[in-house]
């Protein structure tokens, strides 16, 4: 395999603390989206954790991990980090980053990514929903905005990402928490300081967007996968399980 997918997840969180930890039908959240990222089968899995409570859980599931500083400042520098502890000589060609708040992510979401950034020339992949409801008034959902490309109708470059409804007018979608980089993509953008954008909306893929690095965006016709930021995100998990 030349694709490996690491989940970052740390133990403290602003919002809901602990989650990663947080009981999901008898399973740790962070175990859940293990789990998703197994189902895929899109590359190898380990999570990039940052301390033995959240590797004990994972490694009693029967999955990878590795330690990473508690003091990086990024989900994304943890991947970095987890990647290059686990792979040193650096073979895989292409890193995922999947968060760790996205216990039921379908797998065509991580397989379409991946088969993405294979395929085309961008620095990251990443992927998009359509938004019809009015969920594009929330902060917590994050918008890009995307320039089609080559007639395509759901595949383009992103431009910007915020978590103000934008563009004006729409049409508006809900950016998916995962990011395929070539692995030289990755080593890049770890090397870059933070960016006055990705302060100002508290988004890191915009620290690539005004370093010149270029993002692809798929838009996939299905419905968000829930992610776990409050509590009450947490029930809707809870809700979710029982119907699957």
């Amino acid at each position: 395999m030349d694709t490996l997918i690491v989940i970052p997840a740390r133990i403290s969180s602003t919002r809901l603390p602990r989650k990663m930890l947080a009981d999901v039908g008898g399973k740790p959240l962070i175990v859940r989206t293990f789990e998703s990222a197994i189902a895929a089968d899109a590359g190898d899995v380990v999570v990039a954790c940052d301390g033995s409570e959240i590797s004990s859980a994972v490694e009693s599931a029967s999955g990878k991990t590795v330690l990473t500083n508690p003091d990086l400042p990024s989900g994304t520098d943890r991947v970095f980090s987890g990647w290059t502890s686990y792979d040193p000589e650096k073979k895989y060609r292409f890193i995922v980053n999947l968060q760790g708040d996205l216990p039921f992510i379908a797998p065509e979401f991580i397989r379409t990514g991946v088969r993405a950034i294979k395929e085309t020339n961008y620095d990251i992949f990443t992927l998009a929903t359509p938004i019809r409801d009015d969920s594009h008034l929330r902060d917590s959902v994050v918008k890009p905005v995307i320039a089609y490309t080559s007639g395509s109708k759901d595949t383009g470059r992103a431009l910007y990402f915020s978590r103000s409804a934008i563009p004006s007018g729409g049409p508006f979608f809900h950016h998916i928490g995962i990011y395929c980089f070539r692995a030289e993509g990755l080593e890049k953008f770890v090397s870059l300081p933070q960016s006055p954008l990705e302060k100002s909306e508290k988004l890191e893929q915009l620290r690539a967007l005004e370093n010149d690095m270029t993002i692809g965006i798929s838009v996939i016709d299905m419905e968000p996968p829930v992610s776990v930021d409050t509590a009450e995100d947490l029930e809707l998990a809870r809700r979710e399980l029982s119907t699957l």
